[in-house]
């Protein structure tokens, strides 16, 4: 179990946000929150303006995540109290992302290990109805290494108050009993219509059409053969979208959830200029599966 006091306060509504910020202050007084700073650009593609970071201190990511690694495999058991925020329900904690670019991102994590690549459940969605109430942004999981996961204890993100490059081409999907495609995304993906009053059995049922929709099999499940199993999972108050992976990166280029929301991260120059060069629907395509008719 996490290493906590024997009791806390239970979930209080219409806090969360003022607690996000006062955490935050802390955990950069303290020193355990290291924000990675970056530069970025704009690179159009597909009528898509992808907003594309590139880091401005290589080493300094490179040289915290060892030291992480050296001090312990699981950062979440037991979690940092320095980047701790809140208990969520009796099942999830809301930790501050100890390597945030942008401000204010948050996990919601599970107390006790569940692995990163097992299918989310009603708990999961609990936890997350009750954050994304109180905070608007956008969610996601990375479901496996293959997906952009970098670590294997089992969490979900939000990012608070993100632009949505794709935004538009959520918006111009056309939905046939509540799940479709954008025409503007050129890989494998569903979309589902999420709306204002669902809780979280709606959200789970609209998960699980998805992942049956895009054929992603359930990795616990050894008796399915062959399947799809990686995939990115991102979404707002007003839908959700699953994309199918079949591989992490390409020309070295790191993509997870984010990435197919619009916002993507290279680590030099070199690879900006390789980005450009193919255009970040390549990359994302490549990463992904091709979208069927």
């Amino acid at each position: 179990m996490c290493d906590r006091p024997a009791f806390r306060k239970p979930w209080q509504s219409r806090t969360l946000w003022s607690k996000l910020q006062t955490q935050t202050q802390h955990g950069l007084a303290t020193g355990a929150l290291k924000p990675i700073d970056t530069q970025y650009e704009i690179v159009s593609d597909g009528g898509i303006k992808f907003i594309v970071r590139i880091l401005t201190n290589l080493n300094r990511k490179a040289q915290a995540r060892k030291i992480q690694t050296q001090e312990k495999t699981n950062p979440f058991l037991p979690y940092d109290q320095n980047l701790y925020v809140t208990d969520i329900s009796d099942t999830h904690v809301c930790l501050l992302n100890k390597f945030n670019v942008m401000d204010h991102h948050f996990l919601i994590v599970t107390r006790a290990f569940e692995s990163q690549l097992d299918w989310l459940t009603l708990a999961d969605f609990q936890a997350l109805c009750r954050c994304l109430n109180e905070v608007n942004g956008l969610i996601f999981y990375n479901g496996g290494q293959s997906a952009g996961a970098s670590q294997p204890h089992k969490h979900l993100q939000i990012v608070p108050s993100m632009a949505l490059p794709v935004a538009s081409a959520i918006r111009a999907t056309q939905f046939i009993n509540g799940i479709g495609q954008s025409s503007q995304l050129p890989y494998a993906h569903g979309i589902a219509q999420m709306f204002p009053d669902d809780g979280a059995e709606q959200w789970l049922q609209r998960y699980r059409q998805l992942l049956s929709h895009l054929a992603i099999g359930d990795p616990s499940d050894q008796w399915q053969g062959p399947q799809r199993q990686a995939y990115n999972l991102l979404g707002t108050r007003d839908w959700l979208m699953v994309v199918p992976r079949c591989q992490d990166n390409h020309l070295d280029i790191s993509v997870n959830s984010l990435g197919f929301a619009g916002s993507l991260l290279v680590k030099t120059q070199t690879q900006m200029d390789q980005l450009k060069q193919i255009g970040p629907m390549t990359l994302l395509k490549t990463v992904g599966y091709g979208r069927e008719p």
